[in-house]
């Protein structure tokens, strides 16, 4: 398995502080940090285009070699990423022993959209949960839970209690059930207003009839004044 794991090649970081981060960020390089158990964590920098490359090929589990040292298997703990820019700011990983289990954050990928009934009716899925939570041994994390949707009709809910995880793996869940993963609604109708000319001219017909009625009324005292 040693051998099938990509690596990535950092060296020891020695400045630290916001100021620091910052320039090697300006360089093209990305700041980071390894934790081992219970031992202190070791601080790292490395080119971001050589951390991309890892993990642009998708696995879970790498190896992580500091200045030439012995390559140690890790995952990744957290990545924080520019808001705009999408860049990779910080880059915190978690070695890990190939023999005990961890837990580690796996995307859902969503298969069958396109022809699912519920979408050909012009109904709208969302993709609710992106993300979850699995517990395998390291070497068993997938890359991604794969989720076919095609059967889904309009009014349809994917519950994460109707995936079957692969095998070796548990989804980190109190409940299932109460886990939705993806649904499917109804056509949205948009509300059509009423053309607002029709309303004014209604209004301008009634203010018409209102001082006709007027005049009539005045015309009726001026009448009996004459013949008192």
């Amino acid at each position: 398995m040693a051998a099938s794991r990509s690596t990535l090649k950092v060296s020891p970081r020695s400045d630290f502080g916001s100021r620091a981060s910052r320039r090697l960020r300006g360089e093209g390089v990305v700041p980071g940090v390894v934790y081992a158990g219970g031992s202190e964590a070791t601080a790292f920098q490395v080119s971001e285009r050589d951390v991309r490359d890892v993990l642009r090929e998708g696995a879970a589990l790498f190896d992580l070699e500091i200045d030439g040292g012995k390559a140690v298997p890790v995952v990744v703990k957290e990545q924080q990423l520019h808001p705009v820019r999408g860049s990779i700011q910080h880059l915190d990983l978690q070695q890990v022993k190939l023999d005990e289990a961890i837990q580690a954050e796996v995307v859902i990928e969503l298969e069958g959209v396109e022809t699912a009934p519920g979408v050909k009716a012009s109904g709208v899925l969302e993709h609710v949960t992106r993300e979850i939570t699995v517990e395998a041994l390291p070497t068993e994390i997938p890359d991604k839970i794969v989720v076919d949707v095609s059967a889904m009709e309009i009014n349809d809910t994917l519950q994460l209690s109707t995936v079957t995880p692969p095998s070796g793996v548990t989804f980190v869940a109190e409940d299932p059930e109460e886990v939705t993963l993806v649904t499917l609604s109804p056509p949205r109708v948009e509300e059509v207003a009423e053309p607002e000319v029709e309303e004014e001219t209604e209004l301008v017909g009634e203010g018409e009839d209102g001082e006709a009625g007027g005049d009539a009324a005045d015309g009726g005292d001026s009448g009996d004044s004459d013949g008192e």
